[in-house]
């Protein structure tokens, strides 16, 4: 099969699969061309021999005839006997969704529906306000570094996914130790690749760089550019676009709002509601500072990183291999926040800064605990531990911290809190 239309499993699969049976709707949400249409269709295939209805609301046709209508033309297609499942695909352009949802789970029994929607704001609050208990929501991003290895070298990814699982382990509360590490070298091209050109799909499947800046820059034209803009109702443009593009070269670092006013000659709210805009389609997310002491800890500011490397490399126009770039190192903080929440989807990252900027770049919360994660993209030869990790470990003694490096495996301990360190390509 060729590489441009062979379809690759996603890491979301078996969460979609297991439930499938319930009474409850599924809502899938996630940026556009991050897969959805693409699991949809494998959920079909997977249902070969059911009764499965697929639609797709981009067609104006399907839109107005559902919409006249919902339960009536939803019905048309139930002509046997049976239980039907109902894929409903970019759904967020169905006006009321939550409501018409509702109506139809409440009146036809025998019916799955599951939706998919590139607008978080859209899914999310109208599917929250009229079907409380009656909806699973699921999010599908671009791929995750070990989705991109799955596509790319399954040995390589039954490697990263055992040294991934001891990382998640230590970070849960089990043992760690250190051997040495004979598989970094294979990892460097591909983990190069990924913060270069990042995890969408068509992205992956093209087979030179110019078709994956050609991709990229599709993307950013109909996505960010235009459907962003047209579907939320973007009153000024260039406004936008301007904040789109400083949010990309501060990945990272503290946002500084009157900067960013002054930058895009723009306004404070104006910028908190582009921001707000980019965060529910799926394009940027802020991390809030971690605080307990409102004196001498940033409470406010947040800091701001993308859904996909690849794209906000297109932005900023850069496409060099990571050892030439000045922004390395925020490269790779961007792409340990997308790992760690990847890896922990429903736990809260924050980062965490004081008055003397002192600073960790992220705080992990597991139940009562709170873990500090320190990005040091470097080549070490024996444990190092900051002066701004020290701190946080004095202040808050925490039982565990992670420190993520170049192609470091180590461990140490200062006062009751055990360090490990990682290689980044493992996270």
């Amino acid at each position: 099969m060729p590489c441009e239309n062979k379809i690759f499993p996603r890491d979301i699969l078996p969460d979609l699969m297991r439930w499938l049976d319930r009474r409850e709707a599924y809502a899938i949400k996630g940026p556009r061309q991050s897969g959805k249409t693409t699991i949809l269709k494998i959920i079909q295939k997977r249902l070969e021999g059911e009764n499965v209805v697929f639609m797709n609301f981009e067609d104006p046709d399907v839109l107005e005839a559902f919409e006249a209508n919902p339960k009536e033309y939803v019905k048309s297609f139930m002509l046997k006997e049976g239980r039907y499942y109902f894929l409903m695909d970019e759904y967020h352009y169905v006006k009321e969704p939550g409501k018409k949802l509702k109506l139809l789970y409440d009146t036809l029994e025998n019916a799955k529906f599951i939706v998919t929607g590139s607008s978080s704001l859209e899914l999310s609050g109208a599917m929250a306000k009229f079907l409380v208990g009656r909806v699973f929501f699921f999010e599908l991003f671009p791929f995750s570094f070990h989705e991109f290895l799955v596509a790319r070298d399954r040995r390589l990814a039954r490697i990263y996914e055992e040294r991934n699982n001891r990382i998640r382990k230590f970070l849960t509360g089990g043992e760690f130790f250190v051997e040495k590490d004979i598989f970094l070298k294979e990892f460097v091209p591909l983990l190069n690749e990924y913060l270069t050109f990042g995890g969408y799909p068509a992205v992956i499947k093209a087979r030179d760089n110019k078709t994956k800046r050609f991709i990229l820059k599709n993307i950013y034209d109909t996505y960010i550019s235009k459907d962003v803009i047209e579907f939320l109702k973007v009153t000024d443009a260039f406004k936008y676009r301007c904040v789109v593009r400083a949010l990309a070269t501060l990945i990272g670092r503290l946002l500084n709002y009157t900067e960013l006013c002054s930058t895009c000659q723009s306004y404070y709210k104006e910028v908190k509601r582009i921001i707000s805009i980019l965060s529910e389609t799926y394009i940027i997310k802020t991390v809030r500072p971690f605080y307990r002491n409102p004196i001498t800890e940033l409470k406010k500011n947040p800091k701001v990183y993308f859904f996909d490397l690849g794209l906000r490399n297109h932005i900023i126009g850069n496409f060099s291999p990571l050892e030439k770039r000045t922004d390395a190192g925020a490269i790779i903080e961007n792409f340990v926040f997308l790992s760690l929440r990847n890896s922990f989807p429903d736990r809260t990252i924050n980062y965490w800064r004081t008055i003397a900027k002192a600073e960790v770049d992220f705080i992990l919360k597991l139940n009562e605990e709170v873990i500090p994660i320190e990005v040091k993209y470097q080549t070490f030869k024996k444990p190092k531990i900051s002066k701004s990790l020290r701190s946080f470990i004095k202040t808050y003694k925490p039982k565990r911290a992670l420190v993520v490096t170049k192609d470091f495996w180590g461990k140490e301990k200062i006062e009751d809190a055990t360090i490990m360190f990682t290689p980044a390509c493992y996270l």
